[in-house]
């Protein structure tokens, strides 16, 4: 199954493989797009995956996790990004980008912007805790920048949820201690998230997915349990894919990593919520891949480092495993 076709809404993937989200710290100060980028993700492109996910590109300055990341705050970005889009698409290869904003976790803000003023551990600076309408502005930077990504032409929207940042920083307990309309409840902390799918989704018809960490590794938490009622709201708002992930919100993380770690969290939410769900988390083999889609246990397969060590992995993979041909015409000879 890892390399036959999908299809998500109007959108097919030529295979089940994809570049997972991973932040090369290679920006330009303004944010923009480097040759680097454009190579980086042309040659994953050209080694034959069915979508490519850009790293976690942030909606506003104090978005950034870093200096060194992508952002998507102005047209000159969007641009920018566009010219990367193009050259993954004359590879025949769909792209998608991973909107994000780092909230408590910006090293690059001066004060980061956070639903309450918790430091993410002592090495961090001090947020500051924002008002509602402070919140309701950063959800206006998110449709902003999906405004552009669109008109860059992405064929997936990613909405970053996970590893701590913004959003999931509005989802869990552990770092959303507010009393109001954004706080307390289960109901009021997947709001800010709700709003964004659903005003998104008044201009946006295209695939949309949603990065969760469906643990986090700690006491007063956003659960698993909690994860699959949001991924119930999320889908019933229209979201295509959860991209299932783990952890981040706090310093602590899993006891134990082994190959294939979190596709028990892509299996939970898959079936208790009905969605389509993107595993991710050390998947290194084909057999570990392709187990996981016949088992029903995720619909796609994300891959990190192994797409780092590898750009040719998908069509290596398909012709040993499967003998398919999944790279470009041009590199045939290669497994002559």
């Amino acid at each position: 199954m890892l390399f036959d076709p999908i299809k998500i809404r109007n959108l097919e993937l030529k295979n089940r493989v994809v570049m997972a989200p991973m932040c090369m710290y290679n920006a330009a100060d303004d944010g923009m797009v480097t040759s680097m980028h454009l190579e980086h993700y042309a040659a994953r492109a050209v080694g034959g995956l069915g979508l490519v996910l850009t790293e976690a590109t942030a909606v506003s300055p104090d978005g950034r996790i870093s200096n060194g990341d992508l952002g998507i705050w102005n047209d000159a970005q969007s641009e920018g990004l566009r010219q990367l889009v193009e050259r993954v698409h004359s590879y025949d290869c769909k792209i998608g980008i991973q909107i994000a904003h780092a909230g408590r976790k910006s090293e690059s803000a001066i004060t980061p912007l956070a639903p309450s003023a918790l430091r993410f551990s002592e090495s961090y600076t001090l947020p500051k805790a924002l008002t509602i309408k402070e919140i309701q502005d950063v959800k206006k930077e998110f449709l902003e920048a999906v405004k552009r990504a669109v008109k860059a032409g992405f064929d997936v929207i990613e909405l970053h949820g996970a590893h701590g940042y913004f959003i999931h920083q509005m989802l869990s307990p552990f770092s959303n201690k507010r009393d109001d309309m954004y706080g307390g409840s289960f109901e009021n902390r997947v709001r800010f998230l709700c709003e964004l799918v659903k005003e998104t989704r008044t201009f946006y018809n295209g695939v949309l997915f949603v990065r969760l960490s469906a643990v986090e590794y700690q006491e007063e938490a956003f659960s698993l349990e909690d994860t699959i009622e949001l991924a119930k709201l999320l889908k019933a708002l229209d979201v295509d894919v959860i991209d299932v992930s783990g952890g981040g919100n706090a310093p602590m993380g899993p006891s134990k990593i082994f190959p294939g770690y979190q596709i028990e969290y892509a299996k939970a939410i898959k079936e208790k919520a009905g969605i389509k769900t993107a595993a991710v988390g050390i998947i290194n083999t084909y057999e570990l891949a392709e187990q996981t889609l016949k088992n029903g246990e995720a619909d796609l397969i994300l891959l990190g480092r192994e797409l780092l060590r590898n750009p040719y992995w998908a069509a290596n993979t398909a012709k040993l495993y499967e003998n398919k041909d999944v790279m470009l015409k041009n590199y045939a000879r290669a497994y002559q």
